[in-house]
């Protein structure tokens, strides 16, 4: 048994020609309706499928993108991508997704991977430890959006936050409220996103004469973050702020296991709200960016791309905004 329908299946059953098959199944105008109406039927009882790679050969494009995220288990990318997916979706985009945990080796392998895929295009959040995937997709002329991270004096396509003025606003609110010895939980300085939020932090423990407290980068993830509070029980600190909600969360739990209130011991802000932040004891404050506004966002730069719109590159920088609750 034939694992695919053929439109030569559809033309036995029909009794036509491939060709008027062909025709009824690409909407062509020189095919009566009657014998239309009889190919599209006979296609229907059959199960026939259309073949996108026969298609994707015939025009050059497939109509799918390639997205590499870091960590699609982090709730921050699940938001990401429902923006992406509802964009695609409109535009009639298929997507890849490809994880790559952190490693820039597997970065390097997923580009390749999509490039074998012949992908029309993709966005990227990469991992920054280096950027020479980045160069040979930019030497390809390769179609693509650099997604939650900036390069210093690129030419590329980007939508990432205003970093700088999260750390700002967490660190602010922090000394605010009469805290002075704030502990950040920080990613990888060699990622812009850890660089801009920690000179955000620096800029606001100045405002108030306070040089920065104590900053510790880790790899990210919430056994990461618990392990390194519990590392930290004797230095003495009274707030904490976290690169993102993943990092913030695992300090609620590692404070309560050193038997530490938040926020009457220690106050904690996070950074992303993603929505397990409303739901946490106590509630989390965080720094919140439209998550599926940016990834409504990656896929319209890369659309224009894809559809000849513009030329230069295009950089979206995203409003923050601090979420006061209960943690601070």
């Amino acid at each position: 048994m034939k694992k695919f329908v053929t439109i030569k299946d559809i033309a036995i059953r029909a009794g036509v020609s491939i060709n008027t098959v062909s025709r009824a199944l690409n909407n062509k105008p020189d095919i009566s309706a009657q014998t239309k109406q009889k190919v599209l039927q006979a296609a229907k009882e059959l199960g026939y499928i259309k073949d996108s790679n026969a298609l994707s050969l015939k025009n050059g494009k497939t109509r799918i993108i390639g997205v590499v995220f870091e960590d699609s288990s982090n709730p921050f990318y699940a938001e990401v991508f429902k923006g992406i997916e509802f964009s695609a979706r409109k535009h009639g985009y298929q997507i890849i997704l490809m994880n790559t945990e952190r490693d820039y080796i597997n970065e390097i392998q997923a580009v390749r991977t999509l490039i074998e895929k012949r992908v029309d295009g993709m966005i990227i959040s990469p991992t920054q430890f280096d950027d020479k995937d980045i160069e040979h997709l930019t030497n390809l002329d390769y179609p693509f959006v650099i997604l939650g991270v900036h390069f210093e004096n690129s030419q590329l396509d980007e939508v990432y936050s205003d970093d700088f003025t999260g750390g700002y606003l967490a660190t602010q609110h922090l000394l605010q409220r009469g805290r002075r010895k704030i502990l950040m939980i920080n990613g990888y300085m060699y990622k812009s996103v850890a660089k801009m939020r920690y000179l955000g932090y620096v800029k606001a423990m100045q405002e108030y004469g306070l040089q920065p407290y104590h900053m510790v980068e880790i790899e990210e993830g919430y056994e990461s973050s618990f392990n390194k509070i519990i590392e930290l029980r004797n230095l003495e600190y009274d707030a904490i702020f976290c690169f993102n909600d993943v990092f913030a969360i695992a300090a609620l739990k590692a404070l309560r296991t050193l038997g530490k209130d938040v926020p009457e011991d220690v106050s904690i802000v996070g950074y992303d709200d993603i929505s397990y932040a409303s739901f946490v004891h106590p509630t989390l404050t965080t720094v919140r960016i439209d998550k599926f506004q940016e990834g409504i966002i990656a896929f319209e730069l890369l659309y224009e791309k894809l559809n000849g719109k513009r030329d230069n590159p295009k950089q979206v920088v995203l409003d923050v905004d601090l979420v006061v609750r209960e943690s601070a």
